[in-house]
């Protein structure tokens, strides 16, 4: 089963950190994410842009971002293969973050499962 692993902070905290500190956030994340392929779990992943470049498709046309009224934005995700849901929240609970980040483990149904 795929797992999506979503990151979701503050962006006001991420904006806060010196760039030394970003740089070594994004080296845990390399580490992390050889880890994934060490397990044989990596499917994908990525780094999101700043919430206020998103764009949403409405009835209403297209809206500029950021959306919701809360202080965290997803900022990121990884997609794993994983026997089940403990393993994926068991690697969900190693992936790097700040203080207060949350990260949200969603199943990725087949195609047709939905």
């Amino acid at each position: 089963m795929k797992y999506a692993l979503l990151i979701y902070g503050a962006e006001s905290q991420w904006n806060a950190l010196s760039e030394a500190e970003q740089m070594a956030m994004f080296e845990k994340h390399g580490a992390y994410s050889e880890a994934l392929v060490q397990a044989g779990l990596m499917v994908s992943g990525e780094p999101l842009d700043v919430a206020e470049t998103a764009k949403r498709i409405t009835d209403d046309g297209v809206q500029d971002g950021p959306y919701a009224d809360t202080k965290e934005q997803l900022g990121g995700f990884y997609v794993i293969e994983a026997g089940t849901l403990q393993t994926a929240l068991d690697w969900a609970a190693k992936c790097p973050r700040l203080p207060g980040d949350q990260i949200e483990v969603r199943s990725v149904p087949a195609y047709g499962d939905a």
